[in-house]
C-alpha cells in the first residue's frame, strides 16, 4: 500500500481542506480548514497531508507541548477512504516521524469515550488510557518513550 505522510503546502492545501469525514464522524474531527490556520500562527503545530498515491486521502496535526511530550490532535481519513488501512498505515507514519524528536518521552491523543473503535485501535499502537482529559470529554491515552 503506497500511504505516505508529505508536508502540506501551497499545492495541495486546498485539497487537504475539502477532505471529510462521514457525518457521524464530524461531531469528532475538527476542519482541516481550521487545523490548518491554527498551524500557521502557533508554533509547535505540525500538519501533514496523508497520500494514497498521489492522492491526498487524509490529515494529521501534532503539537509539541513540551519537550517532553507530543499531542496528536487531528488525524483523519476522507470518508470515501476509509476502511482501506490507510488510517493504520499513516498512524504508524506518524509515530516513527513523531519518535524522532529528540528526548520526547510521551505521546498522547484523545478520543470519545464511547468510541470502542477508537480505543482499540489506539491501544493496537501502544496507547494505554490514562483517564479523562481537563475538560472531562474525551479519554486521553499516552505511549510512554
Amino acid at each position: 500500500m503506497a500511504v505516505s505522510l508529505r508536508q502540506v503546502t501551497k499545492e495541495n492545501y486546498e485539497k487537504i481542506c475539502e477532505l471529510d469525514v462521514t457525518k457521524e464522524q464530524q461531531d469528532y474531527v475538527a476542519c482541516n480548514m481550521w487545523s490548518l490556520v491554527e498551524s500557521k500562527y502557533n508554533e509547535g503545530y505540525e500538519t501533514r497531508a496523508i497520500y494514497m498515491k498521489e492522492e491526498p486521502v487524509g490529515f494529521f496535526m501534532w503539537v509539541l507541548e513540551s519537550k517532553l511530550k507530543v499531542s496528536i490532535w487531528r488525524f483523519m481519513v476522507d470518508q470515501e477512504h476509509q476502511q482501506k488501512s490507510i488510517g493504520r498505515v499513516a498512524l504508524n507514519l506518524a509515530l516513527i516521524e513523531i519518535k524522532k524528536i529528540p528526548d520526547l518521552q510521551e505521546i498522547e491523543i484523545c478520543y470519545a469515550p464511547k468510541n470502542p473503535i477508537a480505543k482499540e485501535f489506539y491501544y493496537s499502537f501502544g496507547f494505554s488510557e490514562v483517564g479523562m482529559d481537563e475538560d472531562d470529554e474525551d479519554m486521553l491515552a499516552v505511549i510512554k518513550l
